[in-house]
């Protein structure tokens, strides 16, 4: 979460342009190109569009960030963002954000159109959000202790609290991830479980197997694999036949934030104090030290040609290209 930021921030709407691109040289430059950010932005959530198009959330801020064609440029959404976690992009390349202040989610065209759905409660603390394959957003919305649909403008609340007896109306679902099958998966982190929701709408929870992990964001692979973070355990955790698999990251107290499948079912992760991405692959972790000593990875994504791209709290945004993402 994000509420360690103190004070909000005032920042312009104001295009912003910049690159900075690192080229072959040493071990932590090879292969990435940073984009930075106007003095003051914190980006968040991002998420890659069909047509390549960027997204990315703001802390404390009135706007929404795209990168398109190679420039930056900043949206205006009407409200400052607090905790912008809920970020993807449907098939016609509108995101889909949270938007907790205002209690409701709303999707935004590269015109800067906006569209919001109220979610008609008084407080709203809002998770992950998601894209089905059939075009229906699903998130996790934690005041209620639900995994919501919305379809068609309409709102379908599945609860949760009901599957954790020990912590009845507190399960504090959070991550969420659409299986290409229609299946939805979220992590419960009170409850230490991972959350089933057939397209039927049964629901089935699975205990993780290391106690109190410290359950986080959630990613399920084109073959239906489903990848999760383990933050307090600082292990990545992959679910598949019925079976739990979990990898020790190397850099202790990493600081697991974000998680995403690219294409080529390699899964990628961020590590917020280890100042790096990390790689799971033949079950192996491989870790890549980013460009700056000081970069601080929040959000993280993969595009169809497998480059991976991520959000730097320090106000940058990265990619990781595809050709030194399987190089090691």
């Amino acid at each position: 979460m994000l509420g360690w930021f103190g004070a909000a921030i005032v920042v312009s709407v104001a295009v912003a342009v910049g690159a900075l691109v690192w080229r072959p040289g040493t071990a932590s430059s090879w292969g990435f190109q940073e984009f930075k950010l106007a003095v003051a932005d914190i980006p968040v959530g991002i998420a890659v569009s069909p047509d390549g198009t960027v997204w990315f959330t703001l802390e404390a801020s009135d706007a929404i960030g795209l990168l398109r064609n190679g420039r930056i440029q900043k949206l205006s959404k009407g409200a400052d963002s607090v905790e912008p976690l809920g970020l993807a992009v449907d098939a016609g390349g509108r995101a889909w954000y949270t938007d907790a202040p205002k209690q409701r989610i709303s999707r935004v065209s590269v015109d800067g159109s906006i569209t919001s759905f109220g979610l008609s409660t008084p407080v709203a603390r809002l998770g992950r959000l998601a894209i089905a394959p059939d075009g229906d957003v699903w998130f996790a919305e934690t005041s209620l202790v639900s995994v919501t649909n919305l379809k068609d403008g309409r709102l379908t609340r599945h609860v949760v609290g009901s599957l954790s007896p020990e912590t009845p109306m507190d399960a504090a679902p959070f991550g969420v991830a659409v299986a290409p099958d229609g299946t939805v998966w979220a992590t419960l982190q009170n409850a230490n479980k991972l959350l089933r929701l057939a397209p039927n709408g049964e629901k089935t929870a699975f205990d993780v197997p290391t106690r109190a992990s410290g359950l986080g964001d959630v990613a399920v692979g084109a073959g239906g694999a489903v990848w999760f973070l383990e933050i307090a355990a600082n292990k990545i955790g992959r679910f598949a036949g019925g079976r739990f698999e979990e990898f020790t990251v190397p850099t202790p107290r990493a600081g697991l934030t974000a998680l995403a499948v690219a294409p080529d079912g390699d899964a990628w992760f961020t590590e917020l104090r280890g100042h790096r991405l990390g790689r799971v692959h033949a079950g192996a972790i491989t870790e890549f030290v980013l460009p700056r000593a000081d970069a601080r990875p929040f959000g993280i994504t993969a595009d169809a040609g497998n480059n991976v791209w991520y959000t730097d709290l320090s106000g940058w945004l990265g990619r990781l290209d595809a050709d030194r993402a399987r190089a090691r």
